[in-house]
């Protein structure tokens, strides 16, 4: 019992973080579309690299969280008339931002707000 209090204080004090894994992504797009997929990216909380022209195809390079990726291959297809294609890839782990934080950490523990 002792041990599990110790253990438990010792969790508090060290203010432990959530981290969730975050995506290279890169989107390939005609250039007419450029708008509406990188809005689209910003929306799932993206962050934006850099671009590239190739060919006639946009290269659109960002970062985004893994769980906002869900549904995107979907999405981008419909965004793009089926024109639209992207990969990603492992990139790294980041501190989840602290509202998102506490709303995952009160479902994890049954509370609802």
């Amino acid at each position: 019992v002792a041990g599990s209090i110790a253990v438990k204080e010792a969790a508090r004090r060290a203010k432990p973080v959530l981290l969730e894994p975050i995506m290279s992504v890169e989107v390939v797009v005609p250039e007419e579309y450029m708008g509406d997929v990188i809005g689209d990216l910003n929306s799932r909380r993206g962050r934006i690299e850099g671009m590239e022209l190739r060919g006639t195809s946009q290269i659109i390079k960002a970062h985004v969280p893994l769980s906002e990726m869900f549904g995107y291959a979907t999405d981008l297809r419909s965004r793009t008339q089926g024109r639209g294609s992207f990969t990603m890839h492992f990139g790294r782990y980041e501190e989840v931002p602290a509202s998102l934080a506490e709303e995952i950490v009160s479902r994890a523990q049954g509370i609802t707000k």
